[in-house]
């Protein structure tokens, strides 16, 4: 008991001469050294967040529709904005549409106008900005809004498509231009790798993929596939063919091209925008 009672008379001429000697109040160390450490987990814990866009090889390098038009592209814009990245939890499921659910959120700011032609069958997707110092994880959702474009060959239009197309002894140049704006909700990237992971010195990926074939169809897969009893094919646009050139917009087409083909392509258009091969739900913006 002797023993006890001088320890703890110890332990306290101890604290007494702590206090003293601070001159103020100390910081708690234990707490100094946790704030420490979460500082330097937030500044370390970081990455950058690369924004890309996707036409594909057969836009690039060109494709035989379903109907037997051979369609290679000169120009292919697209015009995009309003891209926000998301740490969605849960994952989006496109399909039940919705909203995102959201731990965090990133916006690329800008108006970017694309050329989806550009390149070869080895071409990367093209790069349209990078957001630096992101906190780091899996961004596994995104958003994007296509506006029509207010300057260069497609100014007035959300996609402009400057292609030639042939068939046969056939040959027309085609420059198809739809007004009409879109949002796109999307969820994880549907690929061979998976993207969107943000980590220390390694840049994430986000990828927006655009499908024209959903248009044209595509002659090598199966007459009956879901994407070719989709699409309406090259030939309602050859219909409409004036000295060797077809140029419409879609305005115009409402009128000229049949009502049933019409509503199809207006359909066809929402789903365009992907994540790879993963869909999105669409909004028609008037």
């Amino acid at each position: 008991m002797k023993n006890m009672s001088i320890l703890l008379s110890a332990l306290l001429i101890l604290s007494i001469a702590a206090v003293s000697c601070g001159g103020g109040e100390e910081a708690d160390p234990v707490q100094q050294v946790e704030q420490d450490i979460t500082e330097e987990t937030i500044r370390q814990d970081t990455g950058d967040l690369m924004f890309t866009v996707n036409g594909e090889d057969f836009v690039r390098s060109g494709f035989v529709s379903m109907d037997g038009w051979h369609i290679t592209f000169r120009h292919l814009y697209v015009t995009i904005t309003d891209i926000t990245a998301y740490k969605s939890h849960p994952p989006y499921d496109p399909h039940s549409g919705g909203e995102i659910v959201a731990t965090m959120r990133v916006e690329l700011d800008g108006v970017f106008t694309v050329d989806l032609a550009q390149g070869d069958e080895n071409t990367e997707p093209i790069l349209i900005g990078t957001l630096d110092d992101v906190p780091a994880g899996h961004y596994n959702a995104i958003t994007w809004s296509m506006i029509p474009s207010t300057e260069g060959p497609s100014n007035g239009y959300t996609i402009y498509l400057d292609a030639q197309a042939e068939k046969g002894d056939q040959s027309y140049n085609v420059y198809l231009g739809f007004e009409t704006g879109y949002r796109y909700t999307a969820g994880d990237f549907v690929g061979d790798v998976r993207k969107g992971f943000v980590n220390t010195g390694v840049p994430g990926e986000l990828e927006m993929t655009f499908h024209f074939d959903h248009i044209f169809g595509d002659i090598d897969q199966p007459v009956d596939c879901d994407l070719n009893m989709m699409a309406i094919g090259f030939e309602p646009f050859a219909a409409l063919m004036g000295e060797g050139t077809v140029e419409e917009d879609i305005a115009t087409l409402e009128q000229k091209l049949p009502r049933e083909t019409y509503a199809r392509l207006l359909e066809v258009l929402t789903t365009l925008g992907h994540t790879g091969e993963g869909h999105c739900q669409c909004t028609v913006i008037q």
